[in-house]
């Protein structure tokens, strides 16, 4: 029998890793249409002619600057790109929104202004609010007039988000809620004028609440003093006896739990979304300084230890930018599929971000250990000037280092990955048990699979659909011996990493042989040879790491006893074929080298 990745269906959260996709519906970046390639370049040219030209400004916190910023860009329509046109939004598609925060990705510590605004800023309101809170907000926030912040953090209260101090008590006239208690870390803080907070109503139930600049007993601390993303506002918020209309109420009371992780699903992804354009952009200019720095009277980018570095940043900003967009396709139809369900506009978007949580999660996480690899090697490439505060890396790599904190750390990320598909499949909603069983039928009575893949990329597939069974031999076990008590896997956290990363690695290595099988199939003008290298680059390198995670997990949880058939069944699943990395690398970069530029 003949497998391919050829299913024609849009796949639920969490479920490629039981089931195919069919590359040719994949959206890629070579799939963009003219509107969206207008867009993507009036982005960019803002950035480079708006934003580019003032950083040293930015970085002061000049007093009004970046919300000038923000006006500008309200004036082209593009803080209301996600909202509904009943509001003033355009309500452009999910990928078209992508774009748009790829392209800000470079703008340093506007992008932070423009995500929080956007995002986390906006949609509490879209999500939850009531029509007269809508009607009153996100008119005025999409034109720029009113600018939004969100509050969440306490100093006691950090990934641990629920055991937040602020409390909210209703007046014994029933009109006001009185709200006590402290924020930090609030981005747009100092320009804000909208607010949303969390705060324990009667002292135990979680709630959001809308504030406005100017309530009496509503201060702020001062802007604090950070590593990176200077430019951006971030202040403490303080509360006594906050008088706030019961009117403002956000949702549900004892609901606040709903917002706050739903919001962050989008916020996630936005946030991995411009990390990639980060991840272009410092690439770029890495690529041009190793042109143009000579040592031995040769361009450094003549040797093979820069054309490493160069190579590699280019294969994890494909993966990455192919999964950004994998996962946006993902969303947007599950925005037009909750909408022909009978979902409003708001609750569509919401369904849609939340049923793929944890897509977004390894978007966030991915989006942010690749920008963090760029600026790092790019400071490397670039040696004693990329230690120097003239240019624009040491920046760069101050700025990304909060990208693994924001959101959700990257290890909540992780467990929040876990947690989700544990729930799915105990819910019925993931069939973990099918795959479960063929896999334990091939390793114990060698039963093989009958998928038998054919064509040009038949190993690259089969190599994926191994790593599948990696993760489903070693989560079935986890999720039984979870279930008869012998392992808690609240405590171990060290598993539920290593699971985790098998997952991503699986979620990167399909979304990219999909791309490179789309990109053989339909755009024969494509240096194939190219793509096929950052493919089987990255395959080479993704069995290592998978093989790594798993042994760790086996020797972590796996009795002594069956730890030798566990590791039998690993080096079953992992057998792709070793690839010239290094030839693969030269390939990659000359490419690059030629173009003066990341061009992929």
């Amino acid at each position: 029998m003949s497998a391919t990745i050829t299913e024609n269906v849009t796949l639920k959260g969490g479920e490629f890793l039981i089931k195919d996709s069919n590359y040719q519906d994949l959206f890629i970046p070579e799939d963009f249409n003219e509107e969206q390639l207008m867009v993507k370049e009036t982005v960019k040219s803002f950035v480079e002619q708006e934003i580019h030209p003032y950083v040293e400004r930015i970085e002061k916190l000049e007093e009004g600057l970046i919300p000038s910023i923000l006006d500008k860009f309200a004036e082209l329509g593009l803080l209301g790109t996600h909202m509904p046109e009943s509001l003033g939004g355009s309500n452009l598609d999910y990928i078209t929104n992508t774009i748009i925060g790829e392209e800000v990705g470079p703008s340093g510590s506007f992008s932070v202004s423009y995500n929080a605004h956007t995002g986390i800023g906006m949609l509490p309101i879209l999500y939850y609010g009531t029509e007269v809170q809508k009607q009153k907000y996100l008119p005025k926030l999409i034109t720029g007039e009113l600018k939004s912040s969100y509050c969440l953090t306490e100093p006691s209260s950090g990934s641990d988000a629920l055991s937040a101090k602020s409390t909210a008590i209703l007046n014994a006239e029933g009109t006001h809620y009185i709200l006590n208690g402290q924020k930090m870390w609030i981005t747009n803080a100092g320009f804000a004028d909208i607010f949303t907070v969390f705060a324990q109503v009667d002292g135990d139930k979680f709630t959001g609440f809308i504030l406005e600049k100017g309530m009496e007993g509503f201060t702020l601390g001062a802007e604090e003093k950070k590593l990176g993303i200077k430019g951006s506002s971030t202040r403490q918020i303080f509360m006594e006896n906050v008088q706030v209309p019961k009117e403002n109420l956000l949702g549900e009371i004892g609901k606040g739990h709903l917002i706050a992780f739903n919001v962050l699903n989008t916020g996630r992804f936005k946030l991995g979304a411009s990390c990639l354009g980060g991840c272009k952009k410092i690439t770029s200019v890495g690529i041009q300084y190793a042109n143009e720095r000579e040592q031995f009277k040769t361009p450094i980018s003549s040797f093979g230890a820069i054309q490493y570095k160069l190579a590699e940043q280019a294969i994890r900003n494909f993966v990455t930018e192919t999964a950004v967009y994998r996962t946006a396709q993902l969303i947007q139809n599950g925005e037009i599929h909750f909408k022909d369900a009978g979902s409003d506009f708001a609750k569509s978007k919401l369904e849609a971000a939340e049923e793929y949580a944890l897509e977004c999660s390894i978007i966030k996480i991915i989006g942010s250990e690749t920008l963090d690899y760029v600026v790092d090697e790019t400071v490397q490439i670039f040696g004693g000037m990329g230690y120097s505060e003239e240019g624009i890396i040491a920046r760069a790599y101050r700025d990304s280092r909060i990208n693994r904190i924001f959101e959700g750390t990257n290890e909540i990320n992780r467990m929040v990955m876990l947690s989700t598909i544990l729930k799915s499949a105990m819910k019925g909603e993931l069939d973990l048990m099918t795959p479960g069983m063929a896999v334990q039928n091939e390793l114990m009575n060698g039963v093989a699979s009958s998928e038998v893949f054919v064509g040009d990329y038949a190993m690259e597939q089969q190599a994926v659909a191994n790593f599948k069974k990696v993760l489903i031999m070693l989560l079935g076990t986890a999720a039984q011996q979870a279930m008869s008590g012998q392992l808690n896997l609240k405590t171990e956290q060290e598993i539920l990493m290593n699971l985790a990363d098998i997952i991503t690695e699986i979620f990167n290595a399909e979304s990219t042989l999909m791309r490179v099988m789309k990109i053989a199939a339909s755009y024969p003008d494509k240096d194939i040879n190219l793509y096929n290298a950052i493919l089987r680059t990255h395959l080479h390198d993704a069995t290592s790491r998978v093989t790594k995670q798993a042994t760790d997990a086996i020797a972590s949880f796996v009795a002594p006893e069956m730890q030798g058939a566990f590791i039998s069944g690993l080096r079953k699943f992992t057998k792709y074929p070793l690839q010239n990395v290094k030839e693969n690398r030269r390939k990659i970069a000359g490419v690059l080298i030629a173009a003066g530029e990341y061009s992929l």
